[in-house]
């Protein structure tokens, strides 16, 4: 009786795992990373392409109750009966495991790789012109529009990604290293007129956290890169709309 219920509790405490993909923009990695960990899940790999990374998860699966065993003959022939039936589905588990787990693990580029979709949680899922037509429209309104603060109010904290180019560039305060830089959406740098006055204050060089094959040793008005950025606040009164740099990709 001991040996039954103690090889049942030993099949009871193995561990089986539910698997998870998500793919981000290059460069929201750890902001993911980090947000799946506090849900539970462990980080296992992590596959680049040219603009996305693949990042591949794992968790403990939830361990199901097991029926109070009676004493007696009656309460073992039950009991061996649960083993029986356990096993069996353990082993349909364990294949169905093997067939869900990413094939990351055996390719450097996963097949069939699931994108986050808008019900994902929001630090998973980054928001661009392609994907939210909310801000494809915002990058084409003027500088003081109404949309900026309704946008920054709703998206507050929020990842957005977008193509643009410097529009200016200035030291902050007394400091030669450090600058507020301007940025607009688009390739017109200080030509640009439509779009947010997005902004990007008292920062370096080093905390644009620059991406590419070729990294410039610094930037300037007009350069084109691709931005990640958090939403900030909207300053109605200078029309400028604040981000905090995530990275910034040259193009």
């Amino acid at each position: 009786m001991n040996s039954a219920f103690g090889g049942a509790q030993h099949m009871a405490d193995e561990i089986k795992y539910e698997y998870k993909t998500v793919q981000t923009v290059r460069g929201t990695d750890g902001l993911v990373i980090s947000k799946m960990q506090k849900d539970g899940w462990e980080f296992i790999e992590q596959s680049h392409g040219t603009l996305r990374s693949t990042l591949n998860f794992r968790r403990p699966k939830k361990p199901l109750p097991w029926p109070l065993i009676g004493a007696g003959a009656a309460g073992f022939v039950i009991l061996a009966i649960i083993i029986g039936t356990a096993t069996a589905l353990s082993h349909g588990d364990e294949k169905k495991d093997e067939a869900a787990k990413p094939a990351a693990a055996t390719s450097e580029k996963p097949s069939a790789a699931p994108t986050p979709s808008v019900s994902e949680s929001a630090a998973v899922e980054v928001i661009t012109p392609e994907n939210s037509s909310e801000f494809a429209a915002l990058l084409k309104t003027d500088t003081c529009d109404d949309a900026n603060a309704d946008f920054a109010t709703k998206h507050e904290g929020r990842t957005i990604a977008f193509n643009g180019s410097i529009v200016d560039m200035t030291p902050h305060g007394d400091y030669d290293t450090r600058y507020d830089v301007l940025l607009g959406p688009g390739d017109k740098g200080p030509d640009t007129t439509v779009g947010p006055a997005f902004k990007y204050e008292d920062v370096n060089i080093a905390e644009l956290r620059l991406t590419d094959k070729d990294v410039p040793a610094t930037v300037g008005v007009g350069d084109k890169f691709r931005f990640v950025a958090e939403v900030g606040d909207f300053d109605a009164v200078q029309c400028l709309f604040h981000l905090d740099p995530i990275s910034t990709e040259t193009r």
